[in-house]
């Protein structure tokens, strides 16, 4: 073990309780951090559903966050190592940069929504605009997710273990879609690809880093048809 990593193990856990403190004082708290700070851990209890917690932070530090959130829990993420003992609410994630968000629950709707980088693991199912807008985000949800998942989704992974809701991949660009269950319905240019070994490899590390249990062969491959990329009059009824 490096001297680096043996003194961060000494470190104890800022504790903070949202049931006694207010969430404001944890959001200032946690925006003043620097990259040189020894403040390297997080323990946030009784978040009892709140809004906004653990949003926009910029350095690599671990929280942990004991309960169920609300909405835009941990938005803007850039780095931080985020774990929610719960389920989240809409936007869990949304438009984050790096880092890791973990949720142990279920997420509502628009999960990882815009976000740029970073992976997410919703350990549970995900509801409806899973990865809209997705702009390089890896997203791995081990449950199912609802209708319109990555709709207009431009780059990166989104993994489904269980199955998707109606208008999958909808207008989608570049991403990547692998789905182990069966879609509803595909959306407006979506279409099943044949995998390469690139994808396969892609997959299993996500499946790997996401501490998934599947079989790369029982994934399909979905992405682009590329028939929307310009608009053309006889198209117009799927725009």
């Amino acid at each position: 073990m490096s001297s680096a990593l043996k003194e961060m193990t000494r470190i104890e856990a800022v504790t903070f309780d949202l049931g006694k403190e207010k969430l404001r004082d944890l959001s200032v708290a946690l925006h003043a951090l620097t990259p040189q700070s020894n403040q390297t851990s997080w323990h946030i209890l009784n978040p009892r559903g709140q809004h906004a917690v653990a949003v926009g932070v910029t350095v690599p530090v671990g929280i942990h966050i004991d309960g169920h959130v609300g909405y835009y829990c941990a938005g803007m993420n850039d780095g931080a190592v985020i774990t929610i003992e719960g389920n989240a609410g809409p936007g869990v994630a949304e438009n984050m940069m790096s880092g890791i968000v973990h949720v142990k629950g279920d997420a509502s709707q628009a999960a990882g929504a815009t976000a740029h980088g970073g992976l997410l693991i919703i350990d549970g199912n995900a509801s409806a605009r899973c990865g809209i807008s997705m702009k390089g985000i890896d997203i791995v949800v081990k449950g199912s997710v609802g209708h319109m998942s990555a709709f207009m989704a431009q780059s990166g992974n989104l993994v489904i273990l269980g199955d998707a809701g109606e208008a999958l991949g909808d207008s989608l660009y570049e991403a990547k879609i692998f789905c182990a269950g069966t879609p509803a319905s595909l959306g407006a240019d979506c279409e099943e690809k044949t995998m390469t070994d690139e994808d396969r490899a892609i997959l299993a590390a996500l499946l790997e880093r996401s501490g998934a249990k599947a079989d790369v062969a029982a994934f399909k491959l979905y992405g682009s048809a590329r028939t929307l990329y310009h608009f053309h009059v006889d198209n117009a009824g799927a725009y």
